[in-house]
């Protein structure tokens, strides 16, 4: 498994975790940041996979 997975499904976490820290305490700009890292999380787990399937694991 490329790093670029596990690195990128923590940032998914961690954005799920920051998205709803926000929204608990009404702060608009915690949970728009949780938004974005779930995003980059998602692309960058999408960019492990690929390096995955190009060396055939």
């Amino acid at each position: 498994m490329d790093k670029d997975r596990v690195i990128g499904s923590a940032k998914v976490v961690k954005g799920k975790v920051k998205e709803a820290v926000g929204k608990v305490v009404g702060d608009a700009k915690l949970e728009a940041e949780g938004k974005a890292d779930k995003v980059e999380g998602k692309i960058q787990n999408a960019v492990g996979g690929v390096k995955d399937v190009l060396r055939g694991k």
